[in-house]
């Protein structure tokens, strides 16, 4: 409790007991458990926020006590207001137990209207008892809950008289055989702060996966008949008669090679993007085997940090193994702008929203030593590694792009009258709408564990519906490219990126829909970290399915012109 920093002495307790009169059944222990001191935090509790302190209750284990006092304090009108205003504004407390959280109201309101708020005769309660439920299997602790006592509601409505408030608990023990402690999370589901929503994953799945298997049929069906008749209709022909015949994709095999412009950029961003996809999978496995806890707050993010780091030399490699195969010759710039595009946009919104956090004097700004341990890890882990990746793809890479067809001299002009629902703006729309679709019931979730109090577990799905977002974005994207290249439009590279990419700008669409219609969070500061993180993990999504798209295209573009007679 904010206000009892201290347990309470035998003779107070004693005393009050007779005052309340209550008996008292516990033997007492003596522990003089000091509340509000500070643990020593983790780096992931760093990174997301949190800034534990110990509470002074008095918990034995198998030790059930049906009442006890944690402190008598008399509250004047300045905390009365700070505690009446944080029971109108839904307030709640968040307790652990061996990592197991708790969840609980403050207080509650009573003939309040839904609109106007407090009117006259409403009332304000505080809730200063607390029932501690504890499970148990053999000698470890498997759930933990808390409950209020209404009947020891104090009525605090009137803050303008001081009140004096007696905080107490209780503690139950009860055993719980048939929940291991490998399962303890599943209680949760049941949770009135995490509701059950099993049935909503699956069909978020059953979306996605449908939507898999129309894109699949529509990509065999359509596309491959397609090209059927145009394999068929090109090898046909013969040498002098194919320069006037030809048409659509096949017009343009002299050009469909050439390298993009800002290729530095563009290998950099594949690079990075390859980077953060296979820290994904890792991350989404590790999570999944509970290698990763996801029991622990702030696991998750560290997880991800330290993963981030020990794969950084894929980044390095992909980039300059493309970069040289463009042939590419300032390899070592193209490391450096490999190294820092995503960990710059990170650091920008960091200094911001940081900044903020430190003016307004909120936990939430990440302390000295958590930032020193994050450039710690960057500097001697992760940059090093992304230079070793470059380096190998240097030395040891093929630097041969090998493509089936010549590069002519002169580029093809590309053709400027296409109809709308063939344009640039309507693919880049169809490309970003169609994989946000197959994911957006599942996005709900995650938002309400990214910025809510909701547990997420079930990582399986999670894996399940990533892979398949994955696969409607590279899907999608081959379709979309076959009919830029039928329009006789040879500029795809970066074409297939951004349209790949453009699900993550989707997400961040979506980011402002739930910020103002479902998170209930208001302000500067909790506008600031939102929206300021939204864009990062946006622009990871950006990145990481652009790149993907981009080879699966390559891989298409490669078959569809190694199968062709051409000069």
């Amino acid at each position: 409790m904010p206000f009892c920093h201290k347990h309470s002495s035998v003779e107070e307790e004693r005393r009050i007991a007779a005052e309340e009169n209550v008996e008292l059944t516990h033997a007492h222990t003596n522990e003089k458990r000091e509340g509000a001191v500070r643990h020593r935090l983790r780096m992931g509790e760093s990174l997301v926020g949190d800034r534990r302190e110990t509470a002074p209750y008095e918990v034995s284990f198998l030790d059930s006590v049906d009442w006890r006092l944690l402190c008598k304090k008399e509250l004047e009108k300045a905390e009365l207001q700070k505690l009446k205003d944080a029971i109108h504004d839904n307030y709640f407390f968040e307790m652990f137990v061996e990592d197991l959280p708790m969840w609980g109201y403050i207080g509650d309101v009573a003939n309040e209207d839904l609109i106007i708020g407090e009117i006259e005769g409403s009332k304000t309660y505080l809730f200063p008892h607390l029932h501690f439920y504890l499970g148990y299997n053999k000698n470890q602790i498997v759930s933990a809950k808390v409950t209020t006592d209404m009947d020891r509601r104090v009525d605090i409505t009137n803050v303008e008289v001081p009140t004096a408030v007696t905080f107490s608990y209780s503690v139950e023990f009860y055993e719980e055989p048939d929940l291991l402690w490998k399962d303890r999370l599943t209680r949760y589901a049941d949770s009135n702060f995490v509701p059950s929503s099993f049935e909503i994953h699956w069909l978020s799945i059953i979306n996605s996966f449908v939507l898999v298997l129309l894109l699949t049929a529509f990509l065999t069906i359509i596309l491959l008949r397609i090209l059927k008749n145009d394999f068929s209709r090109y090898m046909e022909l013969d040498d002098d008669a194919l320069e006037e015949e030809e048409s659509g994709w096949k017009l343009i095999h002299g050009d469909v090679f050439r390298f993009p412009e800002n290729s530095m950029l563009f290998c950099a961003a594949v690079g990075t993007g390859n980077h953060l996809l296979i820290c994904t999978l890792f991350h989404l496995t590790l999570s999944l085997l509970k290698i990763i806890s996801t029991n622990r707050r702030g696991s998750l993010l560290a997880g991800a940090v330290v993963l981030y780091c020990l794969t950084s030399s894929i980044g390095g490699y992909t980039a300059v193994r493309l970069y040289r195969q463009m042939n590419g010759k300032n390899w070592v710039h193209c490391i450096l702008l490999t190294a820092a595009l995503f960990p710059a946009p990170v650091v920008t919104v960091f200094v911001w929203v940081n900044s903020v956090a430190l003016a307004h004097g909120s936990t939430s700004a990440l302390p000295f030593t958590a930032i020193l341990t994050v450039f710690a890890l960057f500097s001697f882990i992760s940059f090093p590694l992304h230079v070793l990746g470059g380096l190998m793809a240097k030395n040891y890479a093929s630097a041969d792009f090998d493509a089936p067809t010549r590069t002519t001299k002169v580029a093809r002009e590309i053709p400027t009258e296409v109809p709308w629902y063939r344009s640039r703006s309507f693919q880049v729309i169809i490309a970003g709408f169609l994989p946000f679709s197959a994911i957006y019931i599942e996005l709900h979730y995650i938002f309400a564990s990214m910025w809510g109090h909701q547990l997420y577990t079930l990582f399986g799905i999670l894996f399940i519906a990533f892979a398949l977002l994955v696969v409607v974005t590279s899907f999608i994207t081959v379709a979309l490219l076959y009919f830029q290249l039928a329009r006789e439009d040879h500029h795809w590279w970066w074409a297939t990126y951004i349209n790949g990419g453009m699900t993550g700008l989707f997400i961040y669409a979506y980011s402002f829909y739930y910020y103002f219609h479902r998170s209930g969070m208001k302000g500067f500061l909790q506008g600031s970290f939102y929206f300021g993180y939204m864009s990062v993990c946006s622009f990871a999504f950006f990145l990481m399915l652009g790149s993907a798209a981009f080879q699966f295209s390559m891989i298409f573009v490669r078959y569809i012109y190694s199968r062709i007679k051409s000069d």
